[in-house]
């Protein structure tokens, strides 16, 4: 299994996982740590070990042509009853990104995710989810939802995550074409 998406960069990075970690000591919510903090683009597919190369190189066709654009990230926002997370600023570079990644999943990669079609695009960084008890949610949501939070960073790159059987890892990082918006 795979999936696209934007990790952020370093330090940002280690400050959303600490805000996992945080959820998992004081909500007992760990499955947010099952992968690194990112904006998912494209949801987990199936795709053959043994044609990783193939995959690679065709994303990296993809991203070569994409250009750099920045993400603010503000506050939280949450899914009732168990999802919290880091709320961004719409940006329309993400949204035309994401569009222009699905049409070519579905175009190149022959990827069709029939569910997909019925959900909106709601980008966001998810900091606890799955396992976090509905009571445990409502104390957390009492506690991140007046917490300021605030961000920026400018897109460089795409990750291809990988399951492991275990968790998610960046399998392959992409740089994007060097144009700034």
């Amino acid at each position: 299994m795979y999936f696209i998406a934007i990790v952020p960069p370093s330090p940002l990075l280690e400050e959303l996982l600490a805000i996992k970690h945080y959820f998992k000591e004081h909500y007992q919510s760990k499955a947010a740590l099952n992968s690194p903090p990112h904006i998912t683009l494209h949801m987990p597919f199936e795709w053959k070990e043994e044609k990783e190369a193939v995959l690679v190189a065709k994303i990296q066709q993809f991203t070569a042509a994409q250009k750099r654009f920045n993400i603010k990230l503000e506050n939280f926002g949450c899914f009732k009853p168990r999802v919290i997370y880091v709320h961004l600023v719409r940006a329309v570079e993400l949204e035309n990104l994401h569009d222009e990644l699905h049409r070519f999943c579905k175009t190149k990669l022959n990827l069709f995710n029939a569910r997909y079609k019925d959900l909106p695009f709601h980008p966001h960084l998810t900091v606890a989810f799955r396992d976090l008890r509905k009571s445990a949610f409502l104390r957390a949501w009492e506690e991140f939802n007046p917490k300021p939070f605030s961000a920026e960073f400018t897109v460089h790159e795409l990750a291809l995550l990988k399951h492991d059987g275990h968790r998610w890892e960046v399998f392959h990082e992409f740089s994007l074409g060097e144009g700034a918006t």
